[in-house]
């Protein structure tokens, strides 16, 4: 009689389970995915998740390893990304990465006419110095520099309109449309989409915020006082009641930090000429001779 031997039942029922870095989990191997550049494991949920929230918000022109800890700061590479994400949004990725590209490219540059949107070459002397450029797509001429109407012999503006007025066809430029589904930051010049939400915006690439409307800036503007007056008034779009709830909030904070370093200003001053004593006492304690 021939006994056949192999390992035991119990250690066939066990698959080896792998942690992820994300959710602190731990999957069987094939519900894991391997960055193919810096050989990261991740539950391929989280990583799709982690991806898609990246893509959807407007930061994935790179798209880096999760972990922040990674020795080899690896990427994730675009048949990596384009495997675990919907078409809708491996489209809108190309749509950024290619966004990016342009707003690099020393010799491109994108129309300022939200109409057109169209890709301009620029002249060969690149940024440094103003050139006219003209669209092919829609003969609109404007400055290489600043994006306004051709200016010859003259500085470009400091305060520059961003685009013309859809079916603008004028040698100079008009303000800006309201409703203008793209503009540009008024502070790094960087392309911004709009498609819900309230006037206050905030830049993703430099953090500036401003009123969508007219481009001020809010930076400084903590109660949001821009939208009580002028031809932005009422325009935030909050009610307002949730405006006044806002800025109770802000001023509750101030007064609270207010109120708390008025109680405590005493205390402290009471409590200086101890740390001042316990302080010499320290030292000179550090200066005596051990004893013998």
């Amino acid at each position: 009689m021939t006994t056949a031997w192999g390992p035991p039942a119990w250690d066939l029922a066990l698959d080896p389970l792998v942690s992820c870095k994300l959710c602190l989990g731990a999957y069987p191997l094939e519900q894991m995915t391997t960055l193919a550049q810096c050989r990261c494991v991740f539950c391929t949920l989280c990583l799709k998740q982690y991806v898609e929230l990246l893509i959807r918000e407007g930061f994935a022109t790179t798209i880096s390893c999760p972990d922040a800890a990674c020795p080899k700061q690896g990427r994730l590479q675009e048949h990596e990304i384009e495997c675990m994400v919907a078409a809708e949004i491996m489209q809108r990725y190309k749509k950024l990465q290619f966004e990016r590209e342009v707003l690099l490219d020393p010799c491109r540059t994108w129309c300022p006419v939200s109409a057109c949107q169209a890709v301009c070459p620029l002249p060969e002397l690149g940024l440094q110095t103003p050139q006219p450029v003209r669209c092919q797509a829609c003969a609109t001429e404007f400055c290489s520099t600043c994006k306004a109407s051709w200016h010859p012999g003259r500085g470009c503006p400091e305060t520059t309109p961003m685009a013309f007025l859809p079916g603008d066809t004028s040698s100079g430029f008009r303000p800006e449309e309201d409703d203008a589904p793209i503009k540009r930051c008024p502070k790094c010049k960087v392309y911004i989409e709009r498609d819900e939400g309230c006037a206050q915006m905030m830049c993703k690439n430099c953090k500036h915020a401003f009123c969508w409307y007219c481009l001020e800036s809010l930076d400084d503007d903590f109660l949001l006082i821009h939208y009580d007056k002028g031809p932005c008034r009422n325009k935030l779009g909050h009610s307002r009641a949730s405006v006044i709830w806002h800025r109770t909030q802000v001023v509750g904070i101030f007064a609270g930090f207010g109120l708390l370093l008025l109680v405590a200003s005493p205390f402290l001053l009471l409590a200086t000429p101890f740390v001042l004593c316990c302080k010499c006492k320290c030292s000179k304690g550090d200066d005596d001779p051990l004893p013998t």
